[in-house]
């Protein structure tokens, strides 16, 4: 608690202040004094901050009651307790209710009641003080998390279009190469079948199609794995080579981007015995 505490006392009898402040003597509390409500509010106009006002109920022009109304109204969370000589209940309710009111005492009040009540005040002030800022930070940080949320939702949204999309470009890819009228292998460089059209997989799996995602030891003859090897060291080669009793023209080629993609492509095109 770093704020000096100020405590405006609003009475229209000067012993009465008088009491008040003789009251806080020996507290680090800042009393100040005034006669009327119209002097107490210009105080709190040129004052910041009041925690506490205590007002005299019964005052000429303005009435406790109505200046703390004023109170409630432009500084609401200060803190307002009433003095009155008048066990006058249906002012009690009045003031509690318009002018919101946080504790009534009686004069002649018991001093020690009085800073009982003061110090319970005090700490009411700062509790809602706490509470306001800890509200506002709520506030704050549901604006972030909503940022966040939208942000998340935004990114899932592209994330998915990104996805539609690709997925659309791999199933065109894919048709093109089933389309084409011969075999076609992709294999990366860990020597996995990462790429295989429909005659591919009739060439090597029967027409099952399973070959992708195998090894080529598993499922490619040794005289192709040797090829594969020998387009990775020597570069583009074209042989021949007798698959399943047909002569086959195979034409590879080691491909390697500056994007990290690698690999090797090997077309198998079945070769026509002239007779």
């Amino acid at each position: 608690m770093d704020e000096q505490i100020r405590i405006l006392c609003v009475d229209d009898e000067e012993n009465v202040l008088k009491s008040l402040k003789r009251i806080f003597l020996d507290t680090d509390y800042e009393i100040i004094a005034a006669t009327s409500g119209d002097e107490g509010l210009e105080i709190l106009k040129k004052t910041t901050p009041i925690q506490i006002v205590i007002s005299d109920y019964r005052m000429p022009k303005m009435n406790g009651v109505d200046f703390l109304k004023e109170v409630y109204k432009h500084w609401p969370d200060t803190v307002r307790i009433v003095l009155s000589g008048y066990a006058d209940t249906a002012a009690i309710v009045e003031a509690i209710n318009v002018g919101h009111i946080y504790k009534f005492i009686p004069k002649p009040w018991n001093d020690a009641e009085l800073m009982v009540a003061i110090s319970n005040a005090i700490d009411r002030y700062f509790i809602k003080l706490k509470n306001t800022q800890l509200t506002k930070e709520l506030e704050l940080k549901n604006i972030e998390l909503r940022e966040i949320n939208n942000n998340l939702e935004r990114l899932v949204a592209e994330r998915t279009a990104d996805l539609v999309l690709q997925n659309r470009i791999l199933t065109s890819s894919q048709n093109i190469l089933d389309s084409l009228p011969v075999a076609v292998i992709g294999i990366d460089p860990e020597g996995q079948i990462v790429q295989c059209n429909k005659l591919g997989g009739e060439l090597f799996d029967g027409g099952d199609g399973n070959i992708m995602g195998t090894d080529i030891r598993d499922s490619l003859p040794e005289e192709i794995n040797v090829l594969i090897g020998n387009i990775t060291e020597k570069g583009p080669l074209t042989v021949h080579i007798l698959i399943n009793g047909s002569d086959i023209r195979i034409k590879g080629v080691h491909m390697k981007y500056s994007s990290g993609q690698e690999g090797t492509i090997l077309i198998f095109d079945e070769v026509e015995v002239k007779v």
